[in-house]
């Protein structure tokens, strides 16, 4: 008998396991560590990007998060398995620290085929107090990427932020004229601030909270789906997060059905999840592409 890699006995077994219980009557997924993301166009921004990203922030925040205290090199081991996985989206944010993450495992995958996203924080703190072109500068340092995918204004909580936010809004503009962001928007905490969003010629990209069940919503998941709508029939790209309440969704039957919701929707083109296992990613890709496949 030919002997047989670990890698070949893990994917063997994985797959070997092919009804693994979501939760719901009926419903099964079949695991496979060969299956991968898909790629979906961002709206209308002209970005191609993974259906998933790698989110950096849970329990994010004064430039920490889940994904940075557990110290760079584990991460990368885990975002060197998600990129076999075809995750090469890579959420992160000056409020959670993660640029020096993004910068490591940049070092691996051709920023040609990684999709960055950031996001600039707007309010003083001892760590942000440069103008927000020296912002923007440091985060070119802080990654080692000449330019970002999508750079958004970060938590946005109230709907005045088109006139509060707008020496970061200018210099946004600025550095998208210049090249160095492809596309421009902003992450909503409050309802007024995502409905403004929706309409403001301005916006590219939207980062929303959604799910089935309100929690960490800024409104009723009706009330936000149909604001979502809205923005993506106006070809704003929208990525949800949120998506299993930050980890409050522990019941497969939670995950399953908040992934058939943002995806059976329609109006949310990708989705930014957080994790710190390899096991998590399996059964994110999973689950995710045997929803798409239908």
């Amino acid at each position: 008998m030919k002997p047989i890699s670990r890698r070949q006995f893990i994917q063997t077994g994985m797959i070997g396991a092919a009804a693994v219980s979501t939760g719901f009557a009926n419903v099964v997924y079949a695991s496979s560590a060969s299956l991968q993301i898909d790629r979906v166009k961002l709206g209308k921004t002209g970005l191609v990007i993974p259906r998933l990203a790698l989110g950096t922030g849970s329990h994010g925040g004064n430039q920490s998060s889940d994904m940075t205290r557990m110290g760079v090199e584990n991460w990368v081991k885990i975002a060197r398995y998600a990129q076999e996985r075809g995750l090469t989206f890579y959420d992160a944010a000056d409020l959670y620290g993660s640029h020096q993450n993004v910068k490591e495992i940049l070092k691996e995958v051709p920023r040609e085929k990684a999709t960055i996203l950031t996001k600039i924080w707007t309010r003083p703190e001892k760590w942000n107090q440069d103008t927000p072109v020296k912002t923007i500068d440091r985060f070119r340092r802080e990654t080692g990427s000449d330019y970002f995918d999508i750079l958004l204004l970060h938590c946005m909580t109230n709907g005045k932020w088109q006139e509060e936010r707008k020496p970061y809004i200018e210099a946004l503009s600025e550095a998208k004229q210049k090249g160095i962001v492809k596309t421009i928007g902003l992450s909503c905490h409050s309802f007024d601030a995502l409905k403004i969003a929706a309409e403001d010629p301005w916006v590219d990209v939207i980062l929303a909270r959604i799910n089935p069940e309100g929690v960490i919503m800024d409104a009723s998941p009706e009330e936000v789906m149909a604001v979502l709508k809205k923005a993506h029939d106006n070809g704003k790209g929208i990525i949800g997060m949120k998506i299993f309440g930050e980890g409050r969704f522990t019941e497969e039957a939670q995950r399953e059905k908040s992934l058939q919701y943002a995806i059976g929707s329609g109006n949310i083109d990708s989705m930014t999840i957080g994790v710190t296992t390899k096991e998590q990613i399996d059964e994110n890709v999973n689950r995710i592409m045997r929803i798409v496949k239908g």
